[in-house]
């Protein structure tokens, strides 16, 4: 659900409060949002015809999941 449309619901006169309260992340949360923006860069890089070298794809990363 849209966290401002929970937070109205639920009453809340922060969103914080809201996101505190009903928010839960986990590792599995955050390796699945990092696939999703390689997924897209990759798609943008289709997209522009682009071929970056096997070195830099291998060893350029935005984030590391230890």
């Amino acid at each position: 659900m849209n966290p401002k449309t929970l937070q109205y619901l639920m009453g809340h006169s922060e969103i914080g409060v809201t996101l505190n309260t009903y928010t839960h992340l986990g590792l599995e949360d955050a390796v699945g949002e990092i696939r999703k923006m390689e997924e897209e860069r990759a798609r943008q890089e289709i997209e522009r015809g682009d071929r970056p070298q096997r070195e830099a794809r291998l060893t350029q990363r935005m984030f590391r999941v230890v």
